[in-house]
């Protein structure tokens, strides 16, 4: 292919302004339907928590089997990580084939690839045979580098984990799009859609096959047993089932299985922009720092380009605008930009030897099934999380049940390692959170502004409304006691510990917390 010339890939950067207020393209082009919430005791076969592509696969596939099932969501249906993910259905999950042979073999690798595949081929077959609306394109998928250091040779290395396994890649050395790269390796079949569109179908046809959906209801405890109860937050009504699944991002249960010390949260950002140079099309993924993410999607009959990346841990950058900054920096120099109609960020789990935690919540809880950690890779995984649970309800072998294991034997080495350095950090954010020496006053803070103020002697989270209210919380976390921090792009308080995330206010956004920041009156 011949190279970029260097006109084409300098394009003047756009002087558009980021929007104000973050707001996801899927959720703001989708008309989703409105449940209300649990009002009194219920007694089902089946309750699924959580309302995203995990959870909605798995109800719409429990009920198929004629089970009676019941989906729950705190909030509402596909406003978690869901409805703000990029959308790219692959099995090119970043530089994951040579690290799984590396820590556990060639087998469990090549069983890593076909469960991937497997969820896309599933995918694809549904809209095929549905007719789903839901913008289904097949794309070739990149992974690429443009420095050549040690990066490189990383990149050199999964390509010959490809080779390997027998993985369909091939080695290329420049890109469809105008980037100069040291070199890339393309997964073709590949596919990317509009999530939200598919998965309103899918709860389209549960709710035909007689499931029920509640929003608004908050799972505060689950009691096991042979028959487990949910009990519903501030109510004295719960859920009664046969089996549980846990499709809340972070599980809705620990039940013992030590899963805050196990997952560590990060957060990523991305942009929706009309370019000005055509897109030549393919899915991209940088695999050098800053990562950088790239795929086109038509609404409306008009093409935008979705740019994500520059991503970190949750809760531990101050300046969080910045990250938006950054990838309206990258494409403005790639393509240009005409508009940047909207901006939003997304959380994803990730556990310590970064493979999806799907099965029994522990191993001695057959009752609780759990899929969590999929590492920004939730349309793949969460769909195969949701056929493996199905089958694992249904009494049926599953090939994959074995590798995904929650209660899995990681490598030692990689998981005392691994361990250390989240735990550690964790402490780090408690100790750092309680000495912050920062010493704001309420009246420092301009409208439409917040932070971490000093009131009456104590530190407090403060935020300004444009209107000129004031609201005030108590910062500590009320998951483990960490102090959460100011996120100014989201106007949210984060959780730099488990990554719990809280409104202004103080209500619940994302667990692993359920209750809300104590409010501090003025």
């Amino acid at each position: 292919m011949q190279e970029p010339s260097h006109e084409e890939t300098t394009p003047n950067p756009s002087p558009q302004n980021l929007p104000e207020y973050p707001s996801s393209l899927w959720r703001a082009t989708v008309d989703l339907p409105t449940f209300p919430a649990l009002q009194g005791e219920l007694d089902t076969e089946i309750v699924v928590v959580g309302a995203g592509i995990t959870g909605i696969t798995a109800a719409y596939l429990l009920a198929q089997e004629g089970k009676k099932v019941v989906l729950v969501e705190s909030g509402k249906v596909l406003d978690g990580t869901t409805g703000y993910t990029t959308a790219k259905v692959s099995s090119q999950h970043g530089m994951i084939y040579d690290e799984l042979i590396s820590n556990f073999s060639e087998e469990e690798a090549i069983l890593y690839y076909e469960g991937a595949q497997e969820a896309l081929h599933y995918m694809r077959r549904l809209v095929e045979e549905n007719n789903i609306d839901c913008d289904w394109q097949q794309e070739t998928s990149y992974i690429y580098v443009e420095s050549d250091d040690s990066t490189f040779k990383k990149l050199e290395k999964e390509m010959d984990a490809y080779r390997k396994l027998g993985i369909p890649g091939e080695w290329v050395d420049s890109l469809p799009i105008p980037l100069t790269v040291k070199g890339a390796i393309a997964l073709p079949d590949q596919a990317r859609f509009h999530p939200l569109k598919y998965l309103v179908f899918l709860l389209q046809q549960f709710l035909l096959l007689g499931g029920t959906v509640y929003e608004d209801t908050i799972i505060e405890e689950v009691e096991s047993g042979d028959r487990p109860r949910l009990l519903i937050q501030d109510q004295s009504y719960g859920i009664t089932c046969d089996k549980v699944v846990s499709a809340s991002h972070y599980p809705v249960t620990d039940q013992n299985g030590f899963y805050f010390a196990r997952l560590h949260a990060e957060r990523s950002y991305t942009l929706a922009v009309r370019a000005e140079t055509t897109f030549a099309g393919g899915m991209y993924l940088s695999v050098d720092e800053p990562k950088h993410s790239l795929r086109s999607a038509t609404i409306d009959g008009q093409e935008m380009l979705i740019v994500g990346g520059n991503g970190h841990k949750t809760g531990q950058e101050d300046e969080t605008i910045t990250h938006y900054e950054g990838l309206e920096e990258f494409v403005g120099m790639l393509l240009g930009i005409k508009e940047i109609p909207y901006r939003w960020s997304a959380q994803d789990l990730f556990s310590l030897d970064n493979i999806p935690c799907i099965g029994y919540i522990t191993e001695d809880e057959p009752n609780i099934l759990v899929g969590t950690a999929f590492a920004k890779w939730g349309m793949t995984s969460g769909t195969l999380a949701a056929h493996m649970m199905t089958d694992m309800i249904m009494g049926r072998d599953n090939r994959y049940a074995e590798l995904f294991n929650p209660s899995r034997k990681q490598p030692l080495l990689t998981k005392i390692k691994t361990a250390v350095v989240q735990n550690a950090n964790v402490a780090k954010e408690m100790i750092t959170g309680k000495l912050d020496f920062n010493r704001r006053k309420a009246d420092d803070l301009d409208n439409d502004e917040g932070g971490v103020i000093w009131h009456h002697g104590k530190r407090t989270g403060a935020y300004r409304d444009p209107e000129g209210a004031l609201h005030m919380v108590d910062t500590t976390c009320t998951h483990m006691g960490c102090e959460v921090g100011w996120n100014e792009a989201e106007r949210s308080w984060d959780c730099p510990c488990h990554g719990a995330r809280f409104a202004y206010d103080g209500e619940v956004i994302e667990g692993p917390a359920t209750k809300a920041l104590k409010k501090v009156n003025r």
